[in-house]
């Protein structure tokens, strides 16, 4: 089977419930960023060292959860082919929040703004966490703008918004494991003409 197609020569593409649209809907938009973030999350992976494998797993646990939600972004609300679906669970914030609080307790605690950077792995949990939240807030806008009255996509919906804000959350706590597990230190945010000691 060969990649291209060329049927999205002319600025059309089909979702994944068959309707054909322009690629820069907001709809392919949004689905289009969370591939965006995905890639980003398999850098991150690629750059822990070879101990970290549970880590690394959580990542790829992660990464299956973005393409489901990149499936349902890709879907029609109110589609047939919204039954093909994997739904998101509560579940799976639960799982954000427990990994978040297990790594938290194997940093110190943070008293300073830190800036993004310090080793490859955490400079790409960074680079993670800002796209997330640009996601987030595009499917946001997604939502309010298609107004979604049916109550199984709004839930579903609604889960993968929570998903979403807590996936940053972790992006942020991950990129501070990053730095501990590789003995380097967060830069830390200093307001020019102060000194910290």
């Amino acid at each position: 089977m060969k990649i291209y197609t060329k049927t999205g020569d002319k600025g059309i593409t089909s979702l994944f419930s068959g309707e054909r649209i322009s690629k820069c809907h907001d709809r392919v938009e949004t689905y289009g960023e969370i591939d965006e973030l995905n890639s980003f999350v398999g850098m991150i992976s690629a750059w822990l060292p070879q101990e970290e494998q549970s880590t690394v797993s959580e990542i790829q646990t992660i990464q299956k959860n973005l393409f489901q939600i990149g499936s349902w972004l890709a879907t029609t609300p109110g589609s047939d082919s919204i039954r093909h679906l994997v739904p998101m669970e509560a579940s799976n914030v639960e799982y954000l929040e427990k990994a978040i609080d297990r790594m938290e307790e194997a940093l110190p605690r943070l008293q300073l703004f830190i800036l993004p950077g310090g080793g490859p792995a955490s400079a790409a949990a960074h680079v993670a966490r800002t796209v997330c939240r640009r996601v987030e807030r595009h499917v946001i806008r997604l939502v309010q703008n298609e107004k979604i009255t049916e109550q199984k996509i709004e839930n579903q919906m609604t889960i993968i918004q929570q998903y979403l804000n807590r996936l940053s959350d972790y992006f942020f706590v991950l990129a501070r494991y990053c730095n501990k597990i590789a003995n380097i230190s967060d830069v830390v945010y200093i307001p020019r003409g102060k000194n910290h000691s």
